[in-house]
């Protein structure tokens, strides 16, 4: 198949990592917030039964967020850049569409070379002294079915697929996309039965031949 509108998740998708499980691993919450989010992203409750909670338990500075900007891209996903580089090149138009932190995600972003405005994901706010100050909570993004809201304002004509490891993507079928279930990073049962093709390769190049 061929799509011209790509999008991709960001956590255990494009990198190895669920950011708010290392921000919770930073002060000590490790173990607590990893089961509410690997809960929500198979489907046992809804994202926004997690969301704040998650948030305010780890109440996130911006020194952190700065340091998890580099963790993601430290923590790359195998082929992710030449995936990135390939559709690019060929004029597809690629979006993150993530429920992780914006401003933790725009740097792996630049890095891919996508502009800021391709990139999906739920704000955060600080204080002057840098101090967490609250997120997004209009933010589709931070309950379920947003990644539906998104894709349906992305969608056209054009044919669109959505490649990640979660629930939270397979909920773009709502919206006509095609769910490319990547399980290179976490197997998620949930996500091997319902997406239109599943893949558990350590590498994401993979999917340049089903897109």
């Amino acid at each position: 198949m061929s799509f011209d509108v790509i999008c991709f998740d960001c956590d255990s998708t494009l990198s190895r990592i669920e950011g708010i499980d290392e921000l919770a691993r930073r002060v000590g919450l490790g173990a607590e917030i990893a089961k509410l989010t690997d809960a929500a992203m198979n489907g046992e409750f809804p994202l926004e039964a997690v969301y704040e909670r998650r948030l305010a338990l780890i109440n996130p500075d911006k020194d952190s967020i700065d340091w998890l900007a580099e963790l993601y891209i430290s923590e790359i996903v195998s082929g992710v850049k030449e995936v990135f580089d390939t559709l690019l090149a060929q004029g597809k138009a690629v979006h993150i569409i993530s429920g992780g932190l914006r401003p933790a995600i725009l740097p792996l972003a630049a890095y891919l070379g996508l502009p800021e405005s391709h990139v999906h994901a739920v704000d955060v706010y600080f204080d002057e002294a840098g101090a967490y100050a609250g997120f997004d909570k209009t933010s589709p993004l931070a309950r379920t079915g947003g990644k539906a809201e998104v894709v349906a304002g992305l969608k056209t004509e054009l044919p669109l697929v959505m490649i990640g490891d979660g629930k939270t993507d397979l909920e773009a079928k709502q919206a006509g996309a095609y769910v490319i279930g990547f399980g290179g990073v976490v197997d998620r049962t949930i996500v091997r039965q319902n997406s239109d093709f599943y893949s558990t390769d350590s590498s994401l190049l993979f999917v340049l031949e089903h897109i």
